[in-house]
């Protein structure tokens, strides 16, 4: 069962009260309709009685797949990387191999109920993130690219792909990736991540989780399929145009960065 409380809450535009049903915790196994409201912001939308004044709730909330073993809390501009919740840990402290994370807005959020769902590793997936964001950041000609989040995953066709956000308009911009390197991150995660995958509590794994990372554990590595014409045949981002000078420039880009 869902954990609801209902509040009062002031309208900005009006100043009139109305209620409001917070979703404190969802069972998304036991609950499947929740999942997808919750997931398109149904539950988070509030609309006030008295004006018609829209807004979206942000308040902290607990979402729990039992069957994909998950949990992932999003507590609202949550800026620790571990937070242990005694209460929590004991009513569940039969279930063993739950991965717990912290989500500290709304769109990481997201991110993780969709990597856990795939089946995906998300330190490997934050690992892959970072390398990638390094080839966008370099096509644009900036430092870096902070914001980013997977939005395709395709088994079948060997690829993923993040949506980056760049720039002060933050244009939407989206990056293809062969799945063998999210399983090279794979395998350095499972060899130098050990300490992180035993922590109990709820972690938050992030950018700044994977820049630590790497700093301290490991090189980057970026491969050619040998000529362009043979690389361009089977590597292409989601215009299916070949990759060969992109990853060329991914390159330079990490050469650059002391990767």
């Amino acid at each position: 069962m869902a954990n609801v409380v209902v509040k009062k809450i002031a309208c900005p535009k009006c100043s009139e009260t109305t209620d409001a049903k917070l979703f404190m915790s969802i069972n998304a196994t036991n609950e499947p309709t929740l999942r997808g409201d919750i997931l398109d912001e149904k539950l988070l939308k509030w609309r006030c009685s008295a004006c018609g004044y829209e807004a979206r709730l942000t308040y902290p909330l607990l979402y729990n797949d039992m069957k994909n073993r998950f949990m992932v809390y999003l507590i609202p501009e949550a800026d620790r990387f571990q937070l242990e919740d005694v209460e929590l840990e004991q009513k569940y402290e039969r279930l063993k191999g739950i991965r717990k994370r912290l989500a500290p807005d709304f769109n990481v959020f997201k991110e993780k109920v969709f990597i856990f769902e795939s089946g995906l590793d998300d330190m490997a997936v934050e690992i892959t993130k970072l390398v990638i964001s390094e080839i966008v950041a370099k096509k644009y000609g900036i430092k870096h690219v902070e914001e980013g989040y997977l939005s395709m995953y395709d088994r079948e066709k060997n690829t993923m792909g993040f949506t980056f956000f760049v720039g002060e308009d933050k244009e939407p911009y989206v990056q293809s990736a062969r799945l063998e390197i999210y399983g090279k991150s794979v395998g350095i995660v499972s060899e130098l991540a050990i300490k992180d995958k035993k922590i109990s509590g709820f972690i938050k794994i992030d950018r700044e989780w994977a820049e630590f990372f790497h700093e301290n554990h490991f090189l980057t590595g970026v491969s050619l399929d040998g000529y362009q014409a043979n690389m361009d045949a089977f590597r292409f981002d989601p215009m299916h145009k070949g990759v060969y000078y992109k990853v060329l420039a991914g390159i330079d880009a990490l050469k650059k960065a002391n990767a």
